[in-house]
């Protein structure tokens, strides 16, 4: 036989194979089920996507999924023309069947040829398995409140579920350690609380919520991007950022950088994860007061030419700028001194005001919520000019004459406002994102809130108060 022949019919077979491989066929049978649409549900992170869908057209509930090109390695639902659907597995090795019927999807679930499908569904039965149990011992308990027998007797059936769910997972671990389904169950497993709930002071408290964070990643692979396609990542970050952790600016940036730098080992893991908690602390979208030096600190250490490589260069100098320009004005640091000119034409400074507070307020004159809260300020200053409180009020992007127009329509002539059309006397000096903006600055003049509404002054001016007795 001609050798450049053999040589072709070796190609043909191993790009056929190479087809089988990296092609997609999952054959679907769901007794019961009537004819309709099945669409295939991909998960990132906390999104949903519609990753296929295919047809129910016979009465034996057949369908499949029929693809030259793979689907992406994730958990995915099932949904069925009913609206009802079953969860499933996916990654590398897409040729397999799922069989079970509409009395009960998960229980008469059977697969052929996906261990990840075939662990999925062992898991999930135990797992129902032990939430009826544990019903009918909540149902029991309330039956008998106050017997010690049946309270004992409950708590012996908890650890043997507790015992047999460990073991589970122990199994997971020992014998299928590589496979993405393990990969995922284990992730998304918390350290021990018990130790927690038996503090037995708040010092003991502290101690034992700072061992358990340390602990809450231990069994995540974060170099196994695959994660991002299932909840598992984004349902641990969230708890990890804002359950585990007090929702201060140190302390947010403190356990930012723990799992930013952990996630590195990856470059999707860091992208998302880096990317994540920048946009919980954007400006306008965090309701924790100073969330921004959370912004500014992560885009400051994160997002570089040589890390950052998801950006282009304009957008990466562009959220770079507007970390910069948001820097001098975070919370608890000094604030920046403005100079800028007065209805008639003098200069005015905020440093030269010697009021043990300042109201740093910043207003369109066009804008409708600038309108709404200005009358509520002007209240607020007449009570509390007396108690050590001035306002330096900055009219933003404001003609001269609608300027002096709204000064004399709310009638907030005691205030010192000031008005820069170009806006160069404030630029990246206090951070407007949106109007009003309001700033307190104490004697010190250092920020001690931001992002307020009028009601809250008093609460942050009290604060300082206590802070300095």
């Amino acid at each position: 036989m001609n050798v450049k022949y053999v040589i072709l019919i070796v190609l043909l077979i191993s790009q056929t194979m190479m087809a089988q491989t990296d092609s997609c066929h999952i054959q679907f049978k769901v007794d019961g089920m009537k004819e309709g649409k099945v669409k295939i549900i991909g998960v990132f992170a906390d999104q949903n996507y519609i990753a296929d869908s295919t047809l129910i057209t016979g009465n034996e509930g057949r369908f499949e999924i029929k693809r030259l090109h793979p689907l992406k390695s994730g958990y995915f639902y099932v949904i069925l023309p009913d609206f009802t659907n079953f969860h499933m597995i996916i990654d590398k090795d897409q040729h397999f069947s799922m069989t079970t019927s509409t009395k009960d999807l998960i229980f008469n679930m059977h697969i052929k040829g996906s261990r990840d499908n075939e662990l999925l569904y062992k898991s999930l039965t135990l797992q129902l398995r032990h939430e009826e149990i544990q019903d009918s011992c909540k149902k029991v308990l309330e039956q008998h409140p106050n017997n010690e027998v049946v309270s004992r007797s409950i708590d012996s059936i908890y650890n043997i579920l507790n015992t047999a769910w460990k073991l589970h997972l122990s199994d997971l671990a020992k014998h299928d350690p590589d496979l993405f389904f393990t990969k995922y169950k284990l992730a998304g497993q918390n350290p021990d609380a018990s130790a927690y709930k038996k503090a037995k002071n708040d010092e003991e408290k502290n101690q034992q919520l700072e061992h358990f964070r340390s602990a809450f990643w231990d069994n995540v692979d974060l170099n196994d991007a695959r994660l991002l396609y299932t909840p598992v990542i984004v349902n641990k970050l969230k708890r990890f950022i804002t359950e585990l952790t007090p929702q201060h600016p140190d302390s947010i940036i403190r356990q930012a950088d723990i799992i930013i730098k952990k996630s590195m080992v990856n470059k999707e893991m860091f992208q998302f994860i880096s990317s994540w908690i920048v946009l919980k602390y954007q400006p306008t979208k965090t309701a924790v007061m100073g969330g921004e030096s959370v912004f500014v600190h992560i885009i400051n250490t994160y997002f570089t030419k040589e890390l950052a490589y998801w950006y282009n260069e304009k957008d990466l100098t562009d959220i770079r700028k507007k970390a910069w320009e948001m820097e001098a004005s975070l919370l608890f640091k000094i604030g920046p001194d403005v100079i800028s000119t007065d209805p008639n034409g003098n200069k005015k400074s905020i440093y030269e005001i010697q009021s043990d507070y300042v109201i740093v307020f910043m207003y369109d004159t066009k804008c409708e919520h600038c309108q709404a809260e200005t009358p509520l300020l002007r209240e607020f200053y007449k009570k509390w000019k007396s108690k050590g409180v001035e306002v330096y009020a900055i009219a933003i992007n404001a003609k001269d004459e609608e300027w002096k127009k709204f000064i004399n329509d709310y009638q907030i002539h005691d205030w010192i406002n000031v008005s820069d059309p170009t806006n160069r006397s404030i630029y990246a000096k206090y951070f407007v994102d949106i109007t009003p903006e309001l700033y307190v600055l104490n004697k010190d003049h250092k920020i001690i809130g931001k992002n307020l509404k009028v009601e809250q002054i008093p609460m942050v001016i009290e604060m300082d108060k206590t802070k300095k007795q």
